[in-house]
């Protein structure tokens, strides 16, 4: 009776397990769902990065060219002036003065002349008639002479004492925006010397320029690449996220620095609303090759495995594969591959995660790359869309 009950038992746990390992089965997840979408193809171009400045293509330190008071200041601190715009005004007085006193030594040297004119033509009567000598001729003449000379001198000290008048209103010297004034109204300034005093300073912004030191490795490959045209260069600013500014390479120093290696480039950027100022911090990207066909995944589909570089892919059979890649640069937040791919593969851009190893089973859902020029972030779109159709966002 033991014997039976004991085998009862062990019928009732086999039947227990049985029906626990059926539950199992049929409690068994389904494959993880990913998001796929071709590779973007379109042309791109390698960009070099660097850190460097602003800087005004013209500084100009305001001098007034004679002394004097300031009688007036014509602009408010922080203006943009243009060319020639009156800025300061001195007191003329002194100046003017001066100018009626040149205007009589002109008067009074054209008296000398006149006199010493009538005086070489009695000479030259007298000594036709003999009663005069050669001597006393040349004398008068010279005298005539001398007296011209002292005009031309008179007219000279005229002229100069008109500039000081006309120096008496201070103007711009180039377009551009003023600084703050470093002399009021009232106060003596000294003038016409680079000693002068400084009443203000001007700084051209419209274009304006970004520096930066660049390697001579990096000189070597520019220099040899010898591509036509000017190499094109964009900006972004600490509080930008993609380089909104463009310009060009317009200049190269003429000598490495020999200390650290480096060398001063130079680029040209268009600023005609006088945002970007002499100064400001940037990061700047110079074109490195010229524009080629590249594919482009997302900066996050890329895995490192040990030493490589891997993308996953799902095949026609629904089941990962994992392709080791040759990586570019980072291009519009999207990374080059460089190799490792076709066109026609559908590469994993979400959901990688669920993804444990290779030839494992998933339910792919298409979607799409797009890409936005000058943005430093990668843009996926997890969408349901044909992978097929991925495109630019913004042209390529």
């Amino acid at each position: 009776m033991r014997g039976q009950t004991f085998f009862a038992a062990l019928a009732l746990i086999a039947a227990a397990l049985a029906g626990c390992n059926s539950g199992a089965e049929q409690a068994a997840p389904p494959p993880p769902e990913v998001t796929v979408a071709q590779p973007l193809v379109g042309e791109v171009m390698d960009w070099d990065e660097f850190p460097g400045r602003f800087e005004a293509p013209q500084t100009v330190d305001v001098r007034a060219r004679v002394g004097g008071y300031i009688q007036a200041v014509h602009f408010r601190d922080g203006d943009y002036v243009r060319q020639g715009q009156l800025l300061f005004t001195l007191d003329p007085r002194q100046a003017q003065a001066a100018v009626a006193a040149a205007q009589a030594q002109v008067a009074q040297a054209q008296a000398q002349v006149n006199l010493a004119q009538g005086e070489a033509e009695r000479a030259e009567t007298l000594f036709g008639e003999g009663f005069l000598s050669q001597s006393a001729v040349d004398q008068r003449q010279a005298n005539l002479e001398t007296a011209q000379a002292a005009v031309v001198a008179a007219n000279a000290a005229l002229r100069q004492a008109r500039l000081d008048v006309e120096f008496t209103r201070v103007t711009a010297p180039i377009s551009g925006r003023v600084s703050d004034r470093r002399a009021d109204a009232g106060n003596l300034v000294a003038g016409g010397s680079s000693a002068a005093d400084v009443l203000t300073t001007i700084v051209s912004t419209s274009p304006i320029h970004f520096t930066f030191d660049a390697s001579e490795s990096i000189l070597l490959r520019y220099q040899r690449s010898a591509r036509n045209g000017r190499a094109p260069l964009r900006v972004r600013l600490q509080d930008e996220a993609g380089f909104e500014h463009t310009g060009y390479l317009d200049f190269t120093d003429n000598a490495v620095d020999g200390a650290s290696g480096v060398v001063r480039l130079r680029g040209v950027i268009q600023n005609p609303s006088g945002f970007l100022r002499p100064g400001m911090y940037g990061q700047a990207q110079l074109a490195g090759t010229a524009p080629y066909q590249a594919m482009l995944v997302p900066d996050t589909a890329v895995v490192t495995d040990q030493a490589r570089r891997i993308v996953y892919v799902v095949n026609a059979e629904g089941q990962t594969e994992a392709r080791p890649v040759e990586l570019g640069p980072l291009v519009d937040g999207l990374r080059v591959v460089r190799s490792g791919l076709q066109a026609e593969d559908r590469v994993i851009i979400a959901g990688l995660q669920r993804i444990q190893q290779p030839g494992q089973p998933v339910t792919p859902t298409n979607g799409r790359i797009e890409r936005q020029a000058g943005q430093a972030g990668a843009q996926v779109v997890a969408t349901p869309a044909p992978a097929s159709s991925a495109t630019f966002a913004v042209g390529g």
